[in-house]
């Protein structure tokens, strides 16, 4: 498998898009998926267990306040064109909003996602891996 977005653009006929075109809730839309993912797939080559045991686990990682403490932790070593578009996420006016998450944790996880979403649709996915697994490690060393 050829490991690019334009092996999937061409497979479906796709035109390239100007990334700087796309609203941040579509890039956070993005980065939602691909981050559960990643996580999904990190749990389960990690061991097979029960799925019920991998969607709580799953969860825990995924949920909006998880996903600020994350970014939280990450901010220092953002980039400044990451820093931006994870402001534009966090700043989006979404009119839906996660349950049992504050609102500035939900914007948080917003900015968080819109940035996975850009990483992942700019393909530079090293980079995108290496935040994750910074947050999620820095996550478990502080007890979360």
């Amino acid at each position: 498998m050829e490991a690019s977005l334009k092996h999937l653009k061409e497979l479906f006929g796709l035109e390239d898009k100007d990334i700087r075109t796309y609203s941040p809730l579509t890039l956070a839309y993005i980065g939602d998926a691909i981050y559960e993912l990643i996580i999904r797939s990190v749990l389960v080559e990690k061991g097979n267990m029960q799925v019920n045991k991998l969607h709580q686990r799953a969860s825990r990682l995924v949920k909006a306040s998880a996903q600020s403490a994350i970014i939280e932790k990450l901010k220092d070593s953002l980039t400044e064109e990451e820093m931006a578009v994870y402001k534009r996420g966090r700043n989006a006016k979404s009119y839906t909003m996660a349950k049992n998450a504050t609102m500035s944790d939900y914007r948080r996880a917003t900015g968080f996602e819109a940035l996975m979403g850009y990483l992942y649709l700019t393909e530079q996915w090293d980079r995108m891996l290496e935040l994750i697994k910074t947050g999620i490690e820095e996550g478990e060393t502080n007890g979360r």
